[in-house]
């Protein structure tokens, strides 16, 4: 178990949950600015796994990681599983506009390239995604963690809401999960920056709100469906999502929201902002994470995790 730079303390959390040591790397920084990383324990015929989510600086952390799968492929180990809890290309899956790159599937190639046998991962933004992949792909979620979050709460008048359509598939499953009714935005992105909410399909007049993204980045999509859900009634709104970006002071424009009760994220990313004057809860899914591991590791489905879902 190999732990890059991007996001040590989960890499240490897994560690603990499958009481295995994470195993030293020593990163090197050249003086024209390239990158060397050693792998300082022995992998040969072994069954590595490399940890690294793709979260900001994406481009170095994605150096890095292609780094450590070359270096764990020449040091002749048996197979090697790169982990990445968040995989920020999924955002790039499609040609929107002429001549333009689709990251996601040229990173998935360059994965596999370096040396990548396996992807462990979670909550990829788009399902086709996962197609890309020309190696065997084990995509997780984290909707039992958020559910068990929201359990214990009086839900009796609450509403799961979807931001867009394409996200409606996991806020009906998180629906099932609580018992409760879904509703989902008539979602139109622009740019990057903006986006447009035009309607609200569903009943959430009244009602207590729980909203489900898959990731939160500038919250331009969160603050726009936010102010369709007060025209439209809800009476109050908890936030939840699996990756928790926060770029651009996202939750301090979330806070200042008087309907927000509520954040919540995984820590598939360090949270370098902690929402001042707002309740942000972070969600481990080291466990669920050290499970599949274990699972890969010896020879178990990983997908029978989701069978009561």
């Amino acid at each position: 178990m190999f732990g890059g730079s991007a996001h040590p303390a989960l890499s240490a959390e897994i560690c603990a949950h499958l009481g295995v040591p994470p195993s030293p790397l020593r990163l090197t920084r050249f003086a024209n600015d390239c990158l060397e990383v050693q792998l300082l324990a022995n992998c040969r015929e072994r069954d590595v796994f490399l940890i690294q989510p793709l979260g900001p600086p994406v481009q170095e952390n994605l150096v890095e990681l292609l780094l450590m799968l070359d270096a764990a492929r020449g040091a002749s180990a048996a197979r090697v599983t790169a982990v990445i809890p968040y995989y920020s290309y999924a955002r790039s899956d499609k040609k929107s506009m002429p001549r333009i790159s689709v990251g996601g599937r040229l990173v998935a190639d360059l994965l596999a390239t370096a040396g990548a046998s396996r992807i462990l991962t979670m909550t990829l933004h788009a399902p086709q995604v996962h197609g890309f992949f020309s190696v065997p792909v084990d995509h997780l979620h984290a909707l039992r963690e958020i559910a068990d979050h929201f359990r214990p709460m009086d839900l009796s008048n609450s509403v799961v809401v979807s931001p867009d359509l394409g996200n409606a598939k996991n806020a009906a499953a998180l629906a099932r999960m609580l018992s409760l009714p879904v509703a989902a935005g008539a979602k139109e992105r622009l740019s990057d920056e903006q986006v447009t909410i035009r309607s609200i399909i569903g009943d959430v007049s009244g009602r207590e709100v729980i909203v489900l993204d898959d990731e939160i980045a500038r919250g331009t999509t969160i603050i726009e469906l936010l102010d369709r859900l007060r025209e439209n009634g809800a009476r109050s709104v908890h936030i939840a999502c699996t990756h928790g970006l926060f770029a651009d002071e996202a939750l301090k424009r979330i806070a200042a929201q008087p309907q927000v009760r509520q954040v919540v994220c995984t820590n598939t990313l360090p949270i370098a902002d902690t929402g001042e004057g707002l309740d942000l809860r972070v969600i481990s899914v080291a466990p669920a994470m050290a499970e599949a591991i274990r699972r890969i590791h010896e020879g178990e489905s990983v997908s029978a995790l989701f069978g009561d879902d």
